[in-house]
């Protein structure tokens, strides 16, 4: 649905895009992660059609946005970090001015307009003057115009920027119920709301798009670097607690189970409790393996658990110096 080639974008001696590339498909609700200033909002005024690039192909669709422009917009709904609202017009003549500018036919206006109104719980503000709103209902007034002409993509910038926490709610709830039916990418640099909304995230520093990480369940299952293969996150590392064994015999056995490359015992353990750090093949789940082992010896397993890498980490990792 979107693809993105070696695009650069230079405004005069800085460069804020620097040879990315990465692909949405169809249907997927994708995070653009990065610091301020890392190039978000740059890039998604290229994949708009809103500023040329200085090299590289985009296209949506199937469109080139620098070829085909006109095609491309009509199949985006775009909202912007600052969006551009009249505010002394009311919901409703609003969206229905948007929707002339969008090429909406005429004897379809009345159906889209109360469609978007809908779908963005505006139902009950649709007569209400824009500029008497709060800041999130104009939110909402906003999504709404970018889904008056009943685009395939949606491309929206920090929508939560300046929401207080039950809006943000608001928001993120209506994006998810959004993304049933289209293809969104949406920049944020606010990992929760990101996590909470998307099954992939893809970061961007300083111009580069450094990582590319599969979510489930608001957890990083994978990550792709542009430098390494992809390597899954659990589980990589495994803390076990034990009694009822001697601990050389317990290091013994556990070194001898496949696919793992490393024990280290604890040096807080106590006479009774034995702490064990299993480093374990990243493409590899032996925790079963574990269990079993421990049961066959006698052992007493009190607890065993994944030392998964937060998303925070992933994320400040991938937006390091040293990541670039």
């Amino acid at each position: 649905m979107i693809e993105v080639q070696n695009l650069s974008k230079n405004y005069g001696p800085f460069q804020a895009l620097n040879d990315i590339s990465f692909s949405v498909d169809k249907g997927q609700i994708v995070g653009f992660l990065g610091p301020n200033g890392a190039g978000k909002t740059t890039t998604m005024r290229v994949l708009t059609c809103f500023m040329p690039a200085s090299s590289g192909k985009v296209t949506v669709a199937g469109y080139d946005v620098f070829k085909e422009s006109r095609e491309v917009r009509k199949r985006i709904g775009y909202l912007p970090e600052n969006i551009p609202l009249y505010t002394e017009m009311t919901v409703t003549k609003y969206l229905s001015y948007m929707a002339k500018i969008r090429s909406v036919p005429r004897p379809q206006i009345n159906e889209r307009l109360d469609t978007a109104i809908e779908s963005c719980g505006l139902t009950e503000r649709r007569n209400q003057i824009i500029g008497q709103l709060s800041r999130g209902f104009r939110q909402r007034v906003g999504l709404a115009q970018a889904l008056i002409h009943d685009p395939e993509v949606l491309i929206l910038d920090e929508p939560t920027s300046g929401l207080d926490p039950r809006q943000i709610a608001e928001i993120r709830e209506l994006i998810k119920a959004l993304g049933k039916e289209r293809t969104i990418l949406f920049s944020t640099h606010i990992l929760t709301e990101a996590s909470q909304t998307c099954e992939r995230l893809l970061i961007i520093s300083k111009g580069k798009i450094t990582g590319d990480v599969q979510l489930s369940n608001g957890r990083a299952v994978s990550s792709v670097t542009p430098i390494e293969e992809e390597s899954d996150a659990p589980p990589k590392s495994l803390t076990l607690v034990v009694t009822g064994g001697q601990p050389d015999k317990i290091m013994d056995v556990l070194t001898h189970i496949p696919d793992t490359v490393s024990v280290e015992q604890s040096i807080i353990d106590t006479d009774e409790t034995l702490t064990f750090h299993i480093q374990s093949a990243s493409t590899s789940d032996i925790r079963a393996a574990v269990a079993k082992t421990i049961v066959e010896h006698e052992w007493n397993l009190l607890e065993m658990r994944t030392d998964e890498k937060s998303l925070e980490e992933l994320f400040l990792s991938l937006t390091s110096e040293t990541a670039e």
